[in-house]
């Protein structure tokens, strides 16, 4: 008879009558040998602050991506891509629970994502999976430099991770069972991608299928520490800016796009490393590849410095998404995609059936049909703000629009075709009074859907439990007191 630990037992509650046909597929019995056999592996590559418009593809006209352009030719294209809360650990804890931040407390940097939740790894480690994780975490709260033992793992078994490190020359990983802190050799981003070409090398053969995750923790500030063969591809001066960024915040943004373009660049060759290992390897034909980022930078644009995110506007909130799916076109797709939808997806493409705590929508059909797919919106949020000059709010984005509210009531309103730079705002206006009324419904039908009355951020921060440090957020330095969602009482 197997014994059910705690956290299982937890995680299975609430399943009802479909707890028996979940169990050997959350990994609470002996799953057959043969449970994974037929199904694709999955290659996830997840950059971090990498804005959706910082690609060749996408038609920046500064930066050099020639291997993910090559990529974008051969995947679906999701050009309405949003993290549903443009900050590390909300957008991973969305990611790895297929859940929204208002029903997790998973709202704010360096919160600890707890055992009761159910996570990406787990589920596919109990579909039969081997599961690999390698680089940025940020879901442990325990300390950016902290160990984190397997118990913590989130159903990963292959691990070289770190909490957070920006180090990007000297970072450090911990893998195994061993608290003997490890360095990257050089510059991270390539050491850790010549650790997946291994991964995958080893499992090319494999009977079991593999989930690889591997997640890069550039291009995210410092950008002066990218490697100087690519910066100097970037001279600031030759930069061509946006409209959208003023005079005053010109020379800042320069200065920081030269290293976060030559970052870029470095994680293009990284990602075309890893895709040509799955070429040579045979890999290409059983294994989806995505390739996405946690969130984007405003990068001076709208008045807001550079290095800074969790705003709505698209230089923050709207990201790549890049599925390559071996038995599905190539197309744009603008059916808008949230960071809560990316779970239950890949589970459909996999076959692995969804646990209902899952709130994302399976947009597998979206994959494997043809066309632009239907369009819908998605759930964009910021809980408590920590950006200066920033509040509350609540948005969605649709295959067109932006819109938003605070709590003063309508915000912002942005046609994204006509208006590319979101600098139009037309709340109030009154010829789109009628479309305003209706986005307004739209967004209260999604803040329906998971139970949110949009409440200020003291309210958030009440019913989780949380203490925030000086620079706005959970307090992160070692020594301080993990911090973890408090379940609230009714």
């Amino acid at each position: 008879m197997n014994t059910i630990k705690r956290r299982d037992f937890l995680k299975l509650a609430g399943l009802g009558a479909t707890a028996a046909t979940l169990l050997p597929r959350l990994g609470l019995a002996a799953a057959p040998a043969t449970a994974g056999q037929g199904r694709p592996n999955i290659l996830f590559i997840l950059a971090d602050q990498w804005r959706a418009s910082a690609f060749s593809y996408a038609g920046d006209p500064n930066v050099k991506t020639p291997q993910i352009d090559k990529l974008a030719a051969q995947s679906l294209n999701f050009v309405n891509a949003v993290s549903v809360l443009p900050v590390c650990t909300p957008y991973r804890a969305a990611l790895m629970t297929g859940r929204f931040p208002t029903s997790t407390g998973m709202f704010l940097n360096d919160l600890y994502l707890p055992d009761e939740e159910l996570c990406l790894g787990e589920i596919f480690q109990g579909a039969g999976y081997d599961t690999a994780y390698i680089g940025k975490w940020h879901l442990d709260g325990h300390g950016r430099s902290a160990f984190i033992p397997p118990a913590r793992r989130q159903g990963f078994d292959y691990w070289k991770v770190a909490e957070c490190d920006h180090n990007y020359n000297h970072s450090h990983y911990y893998t195994g069972s061993s608290p003997e802190k490890k360095i990257w050799p050089g510059y991270d981003a390539y050491a850790q991608t010549a650790d997946a070409q291994v991964y995958l090398r080893e499992h090319a053969q494999a009977a079991k299928p593999f989930v690889l995750c591997l997640a890069f923790g550039t291009p995210h500030f410092p950008h002066g520490s990218a490697p100087e063969e690519f910066k100097a591809l970037y001279p600031p001066a030759k930069l061509v800016l946006a409209p959208n960024v003023d005079a005053e915040r010109a020379a800042a943004a320069r200065r920081e796009l030269q290293g976060y373009y030559a970052h870029c660049t470095a994680l293009d060759k990284c990602v075309g490393d890893v895709l040509a290992t799955l070429q040579q390897t045979g890999l290409n034909e059983k294994t989806i590849v995505v390739f996405t980022s946690d969130h984007g930078d405003m990068m001076g644009a709208h008045g807001i410095a550079p290095c800074l995110k969790q705003w709505f506007y698209d230089e923050s909130a709207h990201v790549p998404f890049l599925l390559r799916h071996p038995r599905a076109p190539a197309r744009v797709v603008t059916t808008p995609l949230n960071a809560p939808d990316i779970l239950p997806t890949l589970l459909g493409l996999a076959g692995v059936p969804v646990p209902p705590a899952v709130e994302g929508e399976d947009l597998s059909a979206v994959v494997t049909g043809t066309g632009s797919g239907p369009d819908r919106a998605a759930l964009l949020m910021c809980v408590s703000p920590f950006i200066p000059g920033l509040e509350e709010y609540r948005g969605i984005r649709t295959s067109r629009h932006t819109y938003v509210r605070n709590l003063a009531g309508p915000w912002m309103l942005f046609d994204n075709q006509s208006d590319p730079g979101q600098t139009h705002n037309l709340v109030g206006v009154a010829e789109h009074a009628a479309l305003q009324k209706e986005l307004d419904a739209r967004l209260q039908a999604e803040l329906k859907k998971t139970g949110d009355d949009f409440k200020p951020r003291q309210f958030y921060l009440d019913k989780w439990g949380y203490r925030i440090a000086g620079h706005g957020s959970i307090a992160y330095k070692e020594g301080s007191p993990v911090q973890t969602p408090r379940r609230s009482k009714p």
